[in-house]
């Protein structure tokens, strides 16, 4: 190693490199020489056997070292839990043949440790996972290597075909050489699709618009929640309410038998109550109770399943990484969806909801579709403004990662809990996405962001808002993403046209101890919808010391309301369809008793 780093300074000394191309020498010698004074020089050679595949396989090799050794280390590999995540270490494999084995060792990207050989000393539950990518030809000539999803919603921990080692345990000290042979023998199985009940019911359909941009077939899907009487009512037609969020399995919070007498009560860390699993069972059938009763309103309720290579969902937007989903969701799946269903089918009759990511959604369609909607009901909502993307200012600040003084810095946060402790900073969050994928591919958070707000890098793939590494920020890529995806921008910016199409429309609602740090860019959007003239007539509110993700109940706590969102918007729902449906529009078919 000194050798390499004597031929650096010769050729420093005697050539008038750049900057860069001396920074790019001395980060190669500090990577060749990661693992030295570290105390132990660990690896693990990864293979799968031609069982599992008689073809060389592409993806990331994905390897956790857990302190737990009472589960498998792949099911707690959780972002909104990083203290009870174990160690990540990741590594890209392109044709991999059956037999032929991988090293992952100091040059695999680490976190919460960079390398593996700064593991400490220990007792380990030790487990390797094949996150499998495939080729994509894109109609736009790009070609790139990602992980389809396989419903179950770009999760590479449960992604059926994906392969993994059965974890063993493994004593690690601080002078031994090891090097650990780990066998991706066993296979994720298939996930089977829901079957159809009197009141949920499920659809599938073949995208033309996002098959053509990927150059595959794509389907889109969504749950369905009919209302009491739907076979029987042949004559009436409903309004639509869409549900966004996360990839759902099913229709959510919504069941039809009494809660299990047998089950055992957890205690949910993020709400601070014993046996919350029992409460969600109490309220999911209390609203099917409310569902049933003779005077409640009979509308469908709708959940979308995109999601996509990227992420669980696709954000509902078109985009240049992702594709026309936007597009997909409204003019393809929702007409489907009210043929089938017999929806009203007309802009006053439909109405979105949703929370975090489900609530930036929730906006974002009503702002970019802005007849075809009657009202948005953003909760906690992902940034709207990117003033304070989470906590960075996109268009002043120049690293995404850390706050620079004179002589200090300070490291941003990402994840607090209620009361203020701070469990993860944005270093963490990327770093933790970079070891499971690169270029955009780790399913996470962050990568999803920059996939859906961001133009396509040279390479193909999304281009990165900052370096996933130094946290530098691109203000090229910032400028973009302002145009294109800062709903409070755009809604400002555009408000002439949009005003007779939105005002009386959106309704925003957040905790102002989100644990993610929403809030700030909630208070920035409120203030441009403030100086909107004419006004934009809708609403802004705030749950006082309400955590993620507050949806603008004030006399419910959050452990509850977050469980009634399918019927919490109704009054105001109610409201705007008597209020602004055109003469002669169905009000009476759907109120059936």
């Amino acid at each position: 190693m000194l050798s390499v780093l004597k031929r650096a300074v010769y050729v420093y000394m005697t050539r008038p490199l750049k900057i860069a191309a001396i920074c790019m020498i001395v980060a190669a010698f500090q990577s060749q020489g990661a693992g030295v004074g570290r105390g132990h020089d660990l690896s693990f050679a990864i293979s799968f056997p031609a069982v599992r595949s008689d073809s060389p396989l592409d993806g990331r090799v994905i390897l956790l070292l857990s302190r737990d050794l009472t589960r498998e280390p792949r099911t707690h590999v959780a972002p909104n839990e990083p203290l009870a995540t174990p160690y990540i270490f990741g590594l890209n494999v392109d044709g991999l043949a059956p037999g032929r084995t991988v090293v992952v060792d100091d040059h695999a990207f680490g976190w919460p440790v960079r390398h593996l050989s700064e593991v400490p000393a220990g007792d380990y539950l030790v487990q390797a996972v094949l996150n499998r990518y495939e080729v994509f030809h894109l109609a736009d000539g790009r070609i790139l290597k990602l992980p389809p999803d396989r419903g179950e919603g770009q999760q590479w921990a449960t992604k059926p075909g994906n392969l993994y080692s059965t974890p063993i345990r493994l004593h690690i000290d601080t002078v031994r050489r090891v090097r650990t042979a780990l066998s991706l023998d066993q296979e994720i199985a298939a996930i089977a699709r829901k079957t159809d009940t009197e009141f949920v019911r499920h659809i599938r359909v073949r995208s033309e618009m996002l098959s053509k941009f990927w150059g595959r077939d794509v389907f889109i899907g969504a749950h369905v929640l009919v209302p009491k009487g739907f076979d029987a009512h042949q004559e009436a037609h409903f309004p639509l309410m869409v549900f966004h969020g996360h990839y759902p399995d099913d229709i959510s919070e919504f069941r039809t038998t009494p809660p299990d007498p047998d089950l055992k009560p957890d205690y949910s860390e993020r709400f601070h109550l014993a046996g919350y699993n029992r409460i969600q069972q109490e309220e999911a059938y209390s609203f099917y109770q409310k569902w049933i009763s003779a005077d409640f309103p009979r509308f469908l309720v709708v959940e979308i399943e995109h999601a996509n290579p990227y992420y669980d969902d696709s954000y509902a937007v078109n985009s240049a990484n992702l594709g026309p989903y936007g597009d997909a969701i409204n003019r393809e799946l929702i007409p489907e969806i009210e043929r089938r269903f017999r929806g009203i089918g007309a802009g006053w009759a439909r109405f979105t909801y949703g929370g975090s990511t489900g609530g930036w959604e929730a906006l974002a369609t009503q702002v970019f579709y802005p007849d075809m909607y009657n009202g948005a009901f953003a909760a906690c909502p992902d940034p709207i403004d990117f003033r304070a993307y989470t906590l960075i200012n996109l268009y002043q600040d120049k690293n995404a990662y850390s706050l620079k003084g004179e002589a200090s810095s300070v490291e941003r946060p990402a994840f607090r809990n209620y009361l203020g402790e701070v469990f993860a900073t944005q270093r963490d969050a990327n770093y933790m996405e970079l070891a499971q994928g690169d270029s955009s591919r780790s399913g996470g958070q962050y990568d999803i962001w920059q996939a859906v707000f961001g133009p396509a890098g040279t390479d193909g793939y999304p281009k990165p808002i900052f370096d996933k590494v130094t946290g530098d920020i691109d203000p090229a890529v910032a400028a973009y993403w302002r145009e294109h995806f800062d709903l409070s921008y755009i809604i400002a910016r555009d408000w002439t046209a949009l005003a007779p199409k939105l005002r009386g429309k959106i309704h925003i609602y957040v905790g102002t101890g989100d644990n993610y740090y929403l809030t700030d860019s909630v208070y920035f959007a409120q203030e441009r919808l403030e100086a909107l003239k004419p006004g934009y007539g809708g609403t802004v509110a705030y749950g006082e010391r309400a955590e993620h993700c507050w949806n603008g109940d004030s006399k419910l706590a959050n452990a509850y309301s977050r469980l009634h969102y399918n019927y919490q918007y109704l009054p105001i729902i109610l409201e705007r369809i008597a209020a602004s449906a055109p003469p002669g529009s169905d009000l009476v078919s759907w109120r059936y008793r």
